[in-house]
C-alpha cells in the first residue's frame, strides 16, 4: 500500500488551486448525477465532492477510512444545511452497504492507496446498481511537484484496464495535465 493521505493536510483538498484543476460542476456533469441518485463517494475526504453532490442527488454515503476527515465533513454539511449525507468510516475494499445500493460511485485519488485493487473494484461493483456509473480520479504517473510519488501512481491504460476486468466498460478523460478520469458503466 502507498502512503495515505495526512488529515492534517485536509485544507489543501479544499482549496481555490483544487477548484481550477477540479472544478466541481464540471466533474460532476459527467457522472450524469439525477435527483433520485443514491451516491457513494468513497475518499470523501472533508467534502470536496461529497457537499455538491448532495446538493443535486437524493442521498449520498460519504465512506472515508479517517474519523477527521469524516468529522470535518459533518461540520461542512451542517453548516451548508444538508441532512442527506451518511457518514462511513470503511475501507474501499469493504463498504458495509447492502449490494446494488448506489447508483453512482465517485471515487477521488483512493485507488492508488487501496491495499487491494481487484478487491476494491469488485466491491464497486457489488455496491452498484445494475445501470451504475463509477467515476475513478487519479494522478496521472508522471513526475510533478504535487501528489503521491510517481511510483504509487497507477498508469491510466492499467488501471481502465483493471476496471474493465471487474466488468465495466470504460471511457477515459483528462480534465488537467495532473490528472486523469475513468469513467466507468457496468
Amino acid at each position: 500500500m502507498g502512503h495515505r493521505f495526512h488529515p492534517k493536510h485536509a485544507n489543501k483538498l479544499l482549496d481555490a488551486d483544487r477548484q481550477k484543476l477540479l472544478p466541481q460542476a464540471a466533474i460532476l456533469d459527467r457522472l450524469d448525477l439525477e435527483a433520485t441518485h443514491v451516491v457513494a463517494d468513497v475518499g470523501c475526504g472533508p467534502g470536496y465532492f461529497t457537499i455538491p453532490i448532495a446538493q443535486i442527488c437524493k442521498f449520498v454515503y460519504g465512506v472515508d477510512v479517517s474519523p477527521e476527515m469524516l468529522d470535518m465533513l459533518s461540520k461542512r454539511a451542517a453548516e451548508a444545511g444538508l441532512a442527506n449525507i451518511a457518514l462511513m468510516t470503511a475501507q474501499a475494499e469493504r463498504i458495509p452497504l447492502p449490494d446494488g445500493t448506489a447508483d453512482r460511485i465517485l471515487c477521488a485519488f483512493v485507488l492508488h492507496e487501496v491495499d487491494d485493487l481487484d478487491g476494491t473494484l469488485a466491491e464497486f461493483h457489488r455496491l452498484l446498481s445494475t445501470s451504475g456509473k463509477l467515476m475513478v480520479i487519479e494522478w496521472e504517473k508522471q513526475s510533478m511537484e504535487m501528489g503521491p510519488p510517481t511510483s504509487e501512481r497507477i498508469a491510466k491504460e492499467k488501471l481502465a484496464a483493471k476496471i474493465e476486468e471487474a466488468g465495466f466498460r470504460t471511457e477515459l478523460w483528462n480534465p488537467n495535465p495532473y490528472h486523469y478520469v475513468v469513467l466507468a458503466q457496468r
